[in-house]
């Protein structure tokens, strides 16, 4: 399991953009706020960045650096799921820890990589009913010893599997998640999820199980979603009502694709921010594969796209300052 200390950060194109708030107080919220903690994924964000586990930096909030308080003001800082070797940190992160974290992950270009997350929906061929927990249990288990996959646990529940750089991840409406390795070509890419299909259709369909990649969940509404197992899922679901009127929407009913690139220095970071930004609405407009709610037209050729305009609009959005002179 990577930790802080041992992982650096990437660029990325961003597919759900992430606003931070200005200045040190972005940093000083993000752990001294219990609103703040509760964000999806519970994300210590700076400069629109966010970290996952593999230290690479998205933009919706996956799989994020997160900032757990114990015992009054010291810190536990881990990769998702937080683990017994975690960094203890006794004192407030700063800006200068931050700045100094992104410029870490500087690299020469040989060594530049692409990393991508793919999710999709589950379902059941008889009824069209979303995968239920004890399904997706099953098929974790399933892949995990057909394939030689590694079991993530929470508790007594399996909520995930890991193999070398790769893990099998769970969304909290049981949304299924490849969180690929980082990769040197696009033809890697795209052998890595064909790989990754190939053995969850291996073992899901001998469950009468299928799966749908769109954008937007196009039948159920949130009262059919089952509720993933894992403790953060709770908090968030609590926590987002109260910043937007479509945060659960988010949470159960869309899935994504997104990417991880390397950079090799701030002014490389800034090109490819700039440009994965700018395309972003090209990008929304090619894939858009979403108009269905609950089995009727919704008006929208990307219901998920809609869906971030009200998820929490002090956290997402578009970006101007990133076009800024002074950006970086």
């Amino acid at each position: 399991m990577s930790i802080v200390s041992q992982t650096s950060p990437s660029a990325f194109v961003p597919t759900d953009i992430a606003r931070p708030n200005s200045g040190r107080t972005l940093v000083f919220d993000a752990f001294n706020s219990l609103e703040v903690a509760k964000i999806k994924d519970s994300c210590v964000r700076f400069l629109s960045l966010s970290f996952n586990s593999r230290g690479t930096a998205q933009a919706s909030g996956r799989d994020c650096l997160r900032a757990r308080m114990k015992r009054g003001n010291q810190m536990i800082v881990a990769a998702s799921p937080p683990t017994e070797d975690a960094v203890i940190a006794t004192e407030p992160l700063t800006k200068e820890d931050l700045v100094g974290y992104l410029a870490s992950g500087c690299k020469q270009k040989e060594k530049w990589r692409i990393g991508t997350e793919h999710e999709k929906f589950g379902f059941e061929f008889g009824t069209l009913r979303p995968m239920k927990y004890e399904q997706i249990a099953e098929l974790l288990n399933g892949i995990a010893e057909r394939f030689d996959w590694d079991k993530v646990m929470e508790g007594h529940y399996i909520i995930g599997l890991k193999q070398g750089k790769q893990s099998i991840s769970l969304e909290p409406g049981g949304q299924f998640e490849l969180s690929g390795a980082p990769l040197e070509t696009l033809h890697q890419t795209c052998a890595e999820v064909n790989s990754h299909l190939y053995q969850v259709k291996a073992v899901a369909e001998e469950m009468g199980i299928g799966f749908l990649g769109i954008g937007f969940q196009p039948k159920w509404g949130i009262k059919d979603i089952p509720v993933m197992p894992k403790g953060r899922y709770e908090i968030m679901r609590n926590y987002m009502p109260k910043v937007g009127s479509l945060g659960l929407d988010m949470m159960f009913r869309t899935c994504t694709v997104q990417v991880n690139l390397d950079f090799s220095s701030e002014a490389d970071m800034i090109r490819k921010f700039r440009a994965g930004l700018a395309l972003q609405p090209i990008a929304t407009a090619i894939f858009a594969n979403s108009p269905f709610t609950e089995g009727m037209l919704n008006g929208y050729l990307s219901m998920r796209s809609q869906i971030w305009t009200d998820t929490d609009r002090n956290r997402t959005g578009m970006l101007p300052f990133v076009f800024d002179n002074s950006f970086g």
